[in-house]
């Protein structure tokens, strides 16, 4: 899928609907699966860019993982200190996250290893998460950043710890909102040889923090903080068994497409309703949307629940601090909302990551603009005056950012003509069936090849 020819909506968008599995907490409970003792299964796994590069991996490192055709994952766990020199490098795709997480792990062990990974790996700024394995004792090595000065950037070597050496006690405080140090941290916690704590701003995504505590490691959470003292701990987990829920972010575009549609209304099937994941979900009713959640239990320490949303009348609002927060992943998705709603909406507080240079909110403002919709830049954010009537047609290119791509398809939807999206292979590494789903809810979408 190169591109796709997206015609305005002239009809609602109505449907249950699922999503793909949530690629975080697959990620994570893979990794985790493979240092527990005994079998876990997974059910539900989709396989987007973070659950594949973990499977790579813990194949790489002796780990049985075997699939099935049903998206069941059994993986058979090593134990902590259980895990086998791979034989060349390990290949993290697409997803910096995996390779921070898996830096976590690797940065204990005795041996070397090498974590690459395409072009979004390379442009992924690692100073941080190589800083903060390094002062507990890990010996990592990574290049400088192509185009982020100070920075550092894959390929990330490691080198294995002397017979004698094992990581130490750390504690840290960020100063910015970074879910991929916290991970790293947290999955080296595991293997240190006392106490690790860390503390944030605020809290971001709490997928590792779960997911350790249900397997009964020594985490404990205190607001923004996150201790983990293995003392007296015999540093066993056992296999486990869960279903990965529906992917938050994903969800996320299916809510704002519901939005911008009169009589529509759309139910998304079993998705992870973590609160450190659902801020949009949150905006959304800020802006008078119409949106709810419909709880369906819990999932390994994982809240589950049907999204349903239905157009609302939404105004703007000014958005910042924690509520972003959890809603940083989703920065295309909310301007696509603001550029419908009645008056300005003003977003502050957007990651330095995602700020600077050619990030997210670089590739948000052109987008709005390329549709009409008024945009003013600030270094931490946006001013979006909410654009009444239809939207003027496009020709986007997206940059091969897959969430870009998603919110220029929503946007398109609301034009006076058709709109091309150019560049729409990414979509795949975000919401592999998104094109099907919004023609499954009634939207004209043509893709070219």
């Amino acid at each position: 899928m190169s591109a796709v020819l997206v015609h305005p909506q002239d009809r609602p968008l109505v449907g249950s609907v699922p999503v793909p599995s949530d690629d975080g907490i697959a990620m994570r409970a893979l990794l985790l699966a493979g240092l527990c003792e005994g079998e876990s299964e997974l059910r539900g796994v989709t396989g987007g860019a973070g659950t594949r590069a973990m499977e790579r991996a813990l194949r790489a490192l002796g780990v049985a993982v075997e699939e099935s055709e049903k998206g069941i994952v059994r993986v058979t766990g090593k134990g902590l200190f259980g895990l086998s020199a791979p034989s060349g490098p390990l290949d993290c795709g697409s997803s910096p996250s995996a390779l921070g997480l898996l830096a976590g792990a690797l940065a204990a062990q005795p041996f070397a290893t090498r974590l690459e990974g395409d072009a979004r790996v390379a442009r992924a700024a690692l100073r941080a998460v190589v800083d903060t394995l390094a002062a507990r004792g890990g010996r990592l090595r990574a290049e400088p950043h192509p185009t982020a000065s100070g920075e550092l950037a894959a390929p990330l070597e490691i080198d294995g710890l002397a017979a004698d050496e094992s990581l130490r006690e750390l504690e840290v405080e960020s100063p910015s909102l970074d879910p991929e140090v916290k991970g790293a941290l947290l999955v080296s916690g595991l293997f240190a040889h006392g106490t690790t704590w860390f503390k944030e701003p605020a809290v971001t995504r709490d997928h590792t923090e779960r997911r350790l505590h249900a397997l009964g490691a020594p985490l404990r959470t205190l607001g923004t903080m996150v201790e983990l003292d293995p003392a007296g701990w015999d540093g066993v987990m056992k296999g486990f068994a869960m279903a990965i829920p529906g992917d938050a972010t994903a969800a996320a575009y299916l809510v704002v497409a519901a939005q911008a549609h009169a009589g529509s209304r759309v139910t998304v099937r079993r998705v992870g309703t973590n609160p450190t994941r659902t801020g949009l979900v949150e905006i959304a009713r800020q802006m008078g949307a119409g949106v709810e959640i419909a709880p369906l239990g819990d999932e390994g320490g994982e809240p589950v629940g049907d999204l349903v949303a239905w157009h609302g009348a939404a105004h703007g609002v000014a958005v910042g601090g924690e509520l972003l927060a959890r809603a940083q992943g989703e920065i295309p998705a909310l301007a696509a909302l603001a550029a419908r709603a009645r008056g300005t909406t003003t977003v502050r507080d957007v990651r330095e990551s995602e700020a600077r240079g050619d990030g997210v909110l670089a590739g948000t403002a052109r987008l709005l603009g390329a549709f009409g919709v008024r945009c003013e830049r600030l270094p931490d954010g946006l001013v979006i005056e909410g654009h009444q009537g239809p939207l003027e047609p496009a020709v986007f290119e997206t940059g091969g950012d897959g969430g870009l791509a998603m919110a220029a398809v929503l946007l398109g939807l609301g034009g006076k003509a058709p709109s091309r999206i150019v560049d729409c292979d990414a979509i795949a590494e975000v919401f592999p069936r998104f094109i099907g789903t919004l023609r499954a809810l009634g939207a004209r979408l043509d893709v070219e090849t």
